[in-house]
């Protein structure tokens, strides 16, 4: 299981403004996969971008050293100058073999995250791979392991309390919010129709909040978000020219730079000199973070809620022990399930083998005692070699199978 492997940053490593240097726009984000596998040996690859992590999960024959992770991080990005290569450098996150089957399940199942039992990362994860499957980059190998990583968040979830009353971003920033005492009438600005954007609208319009305004980059993405909220839908080019004021700013962008500069928040405020709430929930940021030391303003961001997120692991911690007991169990089955596809793999090699040994025999070896065969002969002939083709395999893959297990078993 040593070709599995896992490189990332994430909120443990490193602090979330840093992990959304790596977070890579849609538009780009197949060209720059492609040509991490192109100038590296890794054989599939997918792609995990959340706000509080960047994963890459691949394979690969050799083992990852400072050279290979140099190598990894200017592929994945030419652009980088070396301050930013030797910083990737230094925090990645490295699993290899057993470890990062473990280290891919836990994410999986929240316990690895910024808030602990958070289920939106299991359909992040399957997002993540489809979306590398969708681009020709993952096989067999990354297949079998992200159903076994979502299996076994399926058992944590299930199975333990530590995704009882859920906590999500979105709803400790609504915790926030509510604790700021703002009036439902307030009007809200949305900026970005993602996920999260999404979400945070739904939470607010869940609990009487309806005066919405919305901008987006891409108009269809943003009308079904806009229709949900009854609210008008804009084009993020015209925000510049919004002039009816807001009381709360939702952003959440995929934008690499910002999108709230000093200059446009001045705009947007003119005259009202009333106290703003902003929600900053993108990585990077979209609020240029002198916004909120020059103007009345709370700003809540995704590092704002670290505190209530720490709080949030203390208070499951007792859960982990039987999370680590699930995870241990999956990890086992995992460990046959994979040994016995490598069984398949190589024995898939056989039938051609056969087929290639029984055309030589038919064309050279007894090509002059065949010849000399009546038609009822051969015949019997052809059903005796077509039956053996079909059975001969089931009983050797078993006794490989045996022997696999029993050699790995005794090797671990």
């Amino acid at each position: 299981m040593n070709e599995i492997k896992i490189i990332g940053l994430t909120h443990k490593s490193v602090e979330l403004d840093k992990i959304g240097e790596f977070h890579v726009d849609d538009s780009q984000i197949q060209s720059r996969l492609e040509n991490l596998v192109k100038k590296t040996d890794i054989t599939e690859l997918m792609y995990l971008s959340t706000c509080n992590r960047v994963e890459f999960i691949f394979t690969s024959p050799t083992s990852v050293d400072d050279d290979c992770l140099l190598n990894f991080f200017h592929s994945f990005n030419p652009n980088m100058d070396e301050t930013q290569l030797q910083f990737a450098c230094q925090y990645a996150e490295y699993h290899e073999g057993v470890d990062a089957i473990s280290h891919l399940f836990r994410v999986a199942s929240s316990i690895d995250s910024l808030v602990l039992g958070e289920r939106e990362i299991i359909t992040q994860v399957r997002t993540a791979f489809e979306q590398s499957k969708s681009f020709g980059l993952t096989g067999d190998t990354l297949r079998i392991v992200v159903e076994k990583a979502i299996e076994a968040a399926k058992e944590v979830y299930t199975q333990t309390n530590v995704a009882t009353k859920p906590v999500s971003i979105v709803s400790l920033a609504y915790r926030k919010i509510v604790d700021l005492n703002i009036p439902l009438d307030a009007r809200v600005l949305v900026v970005g129709a993602g996920k999260t954007s999404t979400n945070m609208c739904k939470f607010l319009q869940k609990h009487g909040f309806n005066n919405f305004i919305i901008y987006n980059r891409t108009m269809k993405n943003g009308d079904g978000l806009a229709k949900n909220l009854g609210c008008e839908n804009r084009p993020l080019a015209e925000l510049q020219n919004h002039s009816t004021g807001f009381d709360i700013i939702v952003s959440c962008t995929g934008s690499s730079q910002y999108i709230f500069s000093q200059e446009l928040y001045t705009n947007l405020l003119g005259n009202d000199k009333g106290r703003k709430v902003v929600i900053d929930l993108a990585i990077p940021n979209d609020f240029d973070r002198i916004i909120a030391d020059r103007n009345n303003v709370k700003m809540i961001g995704i590092e704002d809620l670290r505190a209530i997120a720490d709080k949030n692991l203390k208070e499951r911690e007792k859960e982990l022990v039987l999370c680590d007991k699930i995870i241990q169990h999956n990890l086992e089955d995992f460990r046959n399930t994979y040994r016995e596809r490598q069984v398949e793999k190589a024995m898939s090699q056989v039938p051609q083998l056969v087929k290639e040994i029984k055309e030589m025999a038919f064309e050279t070896v007894f090509a002059r005692e065949l010849d000399g065969l009546n038609k009822e002969s051969k015949e019997v002939l052809d059903k005796v070699i077509e039956y053996m083709e079909k059975k001969y395999i089931a009983g050797p893959m078993k006794i490989a199978k045996d022997i696999l297990l029993d050699e790995q078993l005794t090797k671990d």
